[in-house]
């Protein structure tokens, strides 16, 4: 895995994990990687230093980076805002997401806030058999570390 600080034409720095570099360039390429704050598919690596730790006890130590390190724009506030209140006030399933909100519609299981990740295939089956959910601008921090 390689992490790589980004940035888009408009000048928003966002942060990703890849693979290799080799499927940075490819995801780049093909068009499939956009900003965190404005959806544009123009995205390159920004300049950064090397993360150099003194070992596995002090990486393990480290403090986890944030997808927007520093907002300045009132639309990347607002998504640290929207992250911070889905967290707190959300239960984090993972990739039970489907699972779980599929339970709570049908009264098998006690309605509450949920979020995670599901399969496109499984977002799709859940809108159209009327369950509501709502795709979030951010990946949840627990799939970012």
């Amino acid at each position: 895995m390689i992490h790589y600080a980004l940035k888009c034409e408009d000048g928003h720095a966002f942060e990703s994990w890849f693979q290799s570099a080799a499927a940075f360039d490819a995801l780049a390429q093909a068009g499939h990687l956009s900003c965190a704050v404005c959806g544009s598919t123009e995205v390159s690596k920004a300049i950064m230093a090397p993360r150099v730790t003194g070992g596995r006890e002090e990486a393990e130590e480290a403090p986890k980076t944030p997808v927007l390190k520093n907002p300045g724009s009132e639309v990347e506030k607002a998504l640290v805002d929207l992250r911070k209140k889905v967290e707190e006030n959300s239960d984090y399933v993972g990739d039970r997401f489907a699972t779980e909100a599929r339970a709570m519609h049908l009264g098998d299981k006690p309605e509450r806030s949920i979020y995670g990740e599901a399969k496109p295939e499984e977002a799709k089956q859940l809108v159209e058999d009327g369950v509501p959910l709502m795709p979030l601008p951010f990946m949840p921090k627990n799939k970012l570390s």
